[in-house]
Parts: C-alpha cells; sequence; structure tokens
C-alpha cells in the first residue's frame, strides 16, 4: 500500500514538544448517550484545554519548529480555532502571530485570538478568501505561512490523537471524525490504520459543506462555490490534492450529515453528558444518529474537537423544536 505523507516516528517526536495540557485528553464511555444511539459509544473529550479545541496539538508543533528555526513572524487563516491555537502556542514561545480570517467568523473565536495577543486581521468573504490573503502576506513579509492540513506539522500533532485511542481499553471498531481540511482525520486516521487497522475510519461532513466527502468518493479534487452550514470550522470549499491522497489511503468511508441531525447531536451532548460543543464536534453523533442500524452492536468513538461557540447562536440551536434525537 502507498504510504502517507504522515510518520509515525514523528508523531510520536511530536508529543515530546506539545505542551502537555493538550495531552492525554479525556477519553471515556459515555452511557448516557446509548440509548439514543443504540450503540455503545466513547468519547474522546478535545475540549477541555486553554483554546478548547485539538487545534493546538498541531500548532504546537509548528511554533516548536519555528523556534528551532529562528523565525519570529507567522501567519495563518482561520476559522477561528487554528487561530486562536497558534495565538497561543505563538506567544509561549515569543512568537508575532498574524491571524486572518472572515468578518463573518465566530464573534467568540475572534474575540479570543484578540485577547490572545495575535494580530487579526478581517476579510470580506469566506475563509477561502481568508487563505489567499494570508498566502498574501507571507509572501509580502517574507514570513512562515501556515496552512492548516497541507502542513504536515498540523497533521502530525493531531495524529497524537490517534496514539491515544489506539493505546486505551476497551478496543473499539469504529471512529468518528470531523472532516473540514482533513489534517484530523489523516492524522488520526494514519495512525488508526497503521496501529490498529480492523477499526473502521469514517470521516464525517455536513452536507452544506461536502467538497473533501465529495472528492473521496470521486477519488479527485471536488471543488464548491460556497458553503451553507452551521459548522463554521469544517467549512472549506478547495480540498487540498495532497490532503486527498492521505485521506484515500485513510478513510473507510466518509459521510455527509444534515444541519437537523447536527444540532440534535449538540442537544444530546448537552442532555446526556452535560457538554456543550460547537457543531463540528456534534459531527460524529450526527452520523450515528443518520445510520443507527449500521452502529448497531457497535463500540464507537467519536472525536469531541472543539467548543468555541457563540453562547447566542448555541442557545438559540440548541433550544430549537422538533429535532428527534435529543
Amino acid at each position: 500500500m502507498r504510504e502517507t505523507r504522515l510518520d509515525t516516528a514523528r508523531i510520536r517526536a511530536a508529543r515530546r514538544v506539545i505542551d502537555p495540557v493538550f495531552l492525554d485528553t479525556p477519553l471515556y464511555r459515555c452511557e448516557a448517550l446509548e440509548p439514543g444511539l443504540g450503540c455503545a459509544v466513547s468519547i474522546k473529550l478535545e475540549t477541555a484545554n486553554p483554546v478548547r479545541s485539538f487545534k493546538a496539538r498541531g500548532t504546537e508543533v509548528v511554533a516548536s519548529l519555528l523556534v528551532d528555526q529562528d523565525s519570529r513572524a507567522v501567519v495563518c487563516a482561520s476559522a477561528g480555532n487554528l487561530g486562536q491555537a497558534l495565538a497561543w502556542s505563538g506567544r509561549g514561545r515569543g512568537l508575532d502571530v498574524t491571524v486572518v480570517a472572515s468578518r463573518f467568523a465566530t464573534t467568540a473565536k475572534l474575540d479570543r485570538i484578540r485577547a490572545l495577543g495575535a494580530t487579526l486581521e478581517l476579510v470580506d468573504g469566506d475563509h477561502e478568501v481568508a487563505r489567499e490573503r494570508a498566502a498574501a502576506i507571507a509572501r509580502r513579509d517574507g514570513i512562515r505561512l501556515v496552512e492548516d492540513s497541507l502542513d504536515i506539522e498540523t497533521c502530525e500533532g493531531a495524529a497524537t490523537i490517534g496514539l491515544e485511542l489506539v493505546d486505551a481499553t476497551p478496543s473499539f471498531d469504529a471512529v468518528l471524525i470531523a472532516l473540514g481540511g482533513g489534517a484530523l482525520a489523516t492524522g488520526v486516521g494514519h495512525v488508526v490504520k497503521a496501529m490498529a487497522p480492523e477499526v473502521e475510519v469514517i470521516c464525517v461532513q455536513p452536507l452544506g459543506a461536502p467538497a473533501l466527502t465529495h472528492s473521496w468518493h470521486r477519488r479527485r479534487v471536488v471543488t464548491t462555490d460556497s458553503t451553507d452550514t452551521i459548522a463554521d470550522g469544517v467549512a472549506g470549499r478547495y480540498p487540498i490534492p495532497a490532503v486527498l491522497d492521505d485521506l484515500l489511503l485513510v478513510a473507510d468511508d466518509a459521510v455527509l450529515v444534515q444541519e437537523a441531525s447536527i444540532i440534535a447531536g449538540m442537544r444530546m451532548l448537552l442532555d446526556h453528558a452535560g457538554l456543550v460543543v460547537e457543531p463540528s464536534a456534534a459531527l460524529g453523533v450526527a452520523a450515528i444518529l443518520e445510520d443507527r442500524d449500521r452502529f448497531a452492536g457497535r463500540h464507537v468513538v467519536t472525536i469531541l474537537c472543539g467548543s468555541n461557540v457563540d453562547v447566542d447562536a448555541y442557545h438559540r440551536w440548541v433550544g430549537a423544536a422538533g429535532i428527534n434525537g435529543s
């Protein structure tokens, strides 16, 4: 079989440069969810850390490398979570961090980026417009551009979650992973397929932001003109070819879920697990809700990848009536 861009030895080495506050996150069976989902469910909680998402596992690796290279400035585009993580990792290492984001991004995420000391530049348009602006800043200033999922450090940092999963007991037979740019899915998928190949790796994306899922099924890059989803953290339109190549090697399936199922998943996690999560983190639960027969009798792990939500929007979503499954 062809190999991915990732390397298991480098992934193990990444653990040594990631601040321990982001490592060994809670993994536990959540029995309270199981009656509503019809299967055994364990959750990997990537929200109980200073940036409330898994992204710092990757930015810690990036920032450590930049310091080793005597770099002092870095720029990225972000829907919010990567920017917070890079700001946190850069601040602790004396790096000058610039984050480019859409002015329509979640306000709470933008406020936190500023609070962490990064320079925040807002653009009209969506995340893809922000990516173009960040690349222009990097060229103009001659500084490192961090491109989530394309930069292998972001994937291998995320892959340390996979190490923690395969080292855990009891065993599980499927892992549900939110699919956006692909760092989380390719990182965790690489480790799982290398160390526990019998485990099914299933990527989950919103129906309103389907580009990478369509690309996986068609085995070629498929772009979309727009996105329409509350799951802003996974709302990309232009899959990265190298990331797709990796995903084709490690994912057993890629599925799309409806917005109503994402909201139902968020409500279930609040009502039955006491967890506030952002929409992207509820994608795994949404996938089970939409295909209970597929997961019946199985032990499934879902990675809760972030909890950076706008409070008002969250209350609107989880307070909505008429959603089944909660």
